[in-house]
């Protein structure tokens, strides 16, 4: 039997009820030179737990090629975790939404035939398997049971948001057993009668994710398990960022420290997602996106109005939570921390640049094919794609572009025509004029995030995915 139980309304830990006060970081989201600042913050906050996360696309960004070094480095992460003193739990995915590309899940995985995401499929639990054979030993070394600091894991994330395949979660979980994983392995969902009946399993502890109202919502989960902790394994500190949607997202930091005294004084554990939101480096800012809905893709920063600021600083918010740990751990490790220090590096100056016509040859790889292709099927996951034809004249028409994800730059022989974005009301070109030579038509494709929430996870392939038309010709 495991160190850690979750039964009689409470979280026990070797024998002793715990109430959890844990905080969200994401190892993948911070620089690796800052992991010890800002989970030393975490623990002068006064908070005994961390959460995070992890990213199977960037652990397996080639099918079968694993990479967890430097950022990606999750064991030195909890283990340094465990060197501050806290507890830790790990939310594996395969799928983690999180805002992050694809909800995690590597894009390679698309082009494989036959494949459905997060159900009972062969190829997909194909693929799943494989990659919990690499990490599952890794976080079986961490748990508690094994002298770590890892007191529970999640099967799969908000899964009754999604769907209602409890065979597809008895085998996540099977998988975690199988690999020799001992901890408490929970479900987190939404506080709403759907959710719940899609995503709790017989066996797996309840925990429920929200951001209000959370005396309400833990009266909605103990309908369904009167005798599991109230555990808010998400709360909703603030918000994340869509480009072109207005100002940064905010959230009055006395309402969330106030909601987590409500909960912490009703006897519940909870973690603050995020404590500290950090960064989505590279190309890997998620999306959102339904069927017949607009796309919105994310921010680079994940600053979420969270407790400690995307450079680092405290907040507002963070004294206000700590005053309210304070009641609930008064012999914690609390302490002031200060902000990060700034620095203006002044003016960088450009002397030289480079057309990217006439870097083609060099920094892409070159692809002949008889119709145009998304990224993905080329063996691409993020960044830009750039296709190129030669047009016969002379013609006077306006060109079509089909299933575009997500925003294209049209060049006549090299001259910019059009832009188009995915949202835009047409995707017809004004009219091009094609002379009796013919012309050089350029697309430069931008992969701006894929959907990673709903039911286009999987499905939001990047590029054009259909063709191009020129009059009613492809």
């Amino acid at each position: 039997m495991s160190k850690v139980q979750f039964a009689d309304k409470s979280v026990w830990i070797d024998g002793k009820k715990v109430q959890l006060i844990s905080g969200a970081i994401h190892y993948f989201r911070v620089p690796r030179e800052l992991w010890r600042d800002r989970l030393e913050k975490l623990v002068q906050c006064g908070f005994n737990c961390l959460e995070t996360y992890m990213c199977w696309n960037l652990h397996e960004p080639e099918e079968g090629v694993y990479d967890f070094s430097g950022i990606l480095d999750f064991e030195a992460y909890i283990r340094l975790a465990q060197e501050l003193g806290l507890y830790v739990i790990v939310r594996p995915g395969p799928f983690i939404c999180a805002e992050w590309d694809n909800g995690g899940l590597p894009c390679w995985l698309m082009t494989k035939e036959g494949i459905e995401f997060r159900r009972m499929n062969k190829p997909y639990l194909d693929a799943v398997r494989r990659y919990y054979h690499m990490i599952m030993p890794k976080l079986r070394a961490l748990q508690i049971d094994e002298g770590g600091p890892v007191i529970a894991m999640q099967v799969e994330n908000e899964y009754g948001s999604y769907g209602c395949d409890k065979e597809y979660l008895k085998t996540l979980r099977a998988m975690s057993l199988e690999d020799g994983i001992t901890v408490p392995l929970f479900t987190a969902d939404g506080a709403s009668d759907l959710c719940l009946q899609g995503g709790l399993l017989e066996g797996s502890p309840m925990c429920l994710t929200f951001g209000s109202k959370g005396l309400e919502a833990f009266e909605t989960g103990r309908k369904f398990r009167p005798d599991d902790p109230s555990f808010c394994m998400e709360f909703w500190v603030g918000w994340f960022d869509h480009w072109n949607c207005g100002k940064h997202h905010t959230r009055s930091a006395a309402d969330a420290a106030d909601e987590i005294e409500d909960m912490l004084s009703d006897n519940g554990s909870v973690n603050v997602y995020m404590f500290h939101g950090g960064t989505n480096f590279g190309f890997m800012n998620g999306a959102n996106g339904y069927p017949g809905q607009a796309y919105t893709p994310d921010t680079t920063s994940y600053d979420y109005d969270g407790l400690i600021s995307e450079a680092g600083d405290p907040t507002e918010k963070y004294f206000l939570v700590q005053d309210v740990v304070r009641k609930f751990r008064p012999d914690a490790r609390f302490g002031k921390p200060e902000a990060s220090e700034k620095k203006a590096y002044g003016k960088v100056r450009f002397s030289e640049s480079a057309e990217l016509f006439d870097c083609l040859e060099i920094i892409a790889e070159k692809i002949h094919a008889a119709k145009t292709e998304p990224m993905e099927k080329l063996g691409q996951s993020y960044g830009f794609i750039h296709y190129r034809t030669h047009l016969q004249g002379p013609v006077s028409t306006v060109l079509g572009l089909w299933d575009v994800k997500d925003r294209a730059l049209v060049y006549l022989d090299r001259q910019l025509v059009f832009t188009y974005y995915r949202n835009d009301a047409s995707n017809w070109t004004p009219e091009l004029h094609i002379p009796s030579c013919g012309a050089q038509l350029d697309i430069l494709v931008e992969n701006m995030g894929h959907i990673n929430y709903g039911p286009l996870i999987g499905r939001d392939f990047k590029g054009i995915c259909d063709g191009v038309t020129l009059g009613s010709q492809y």
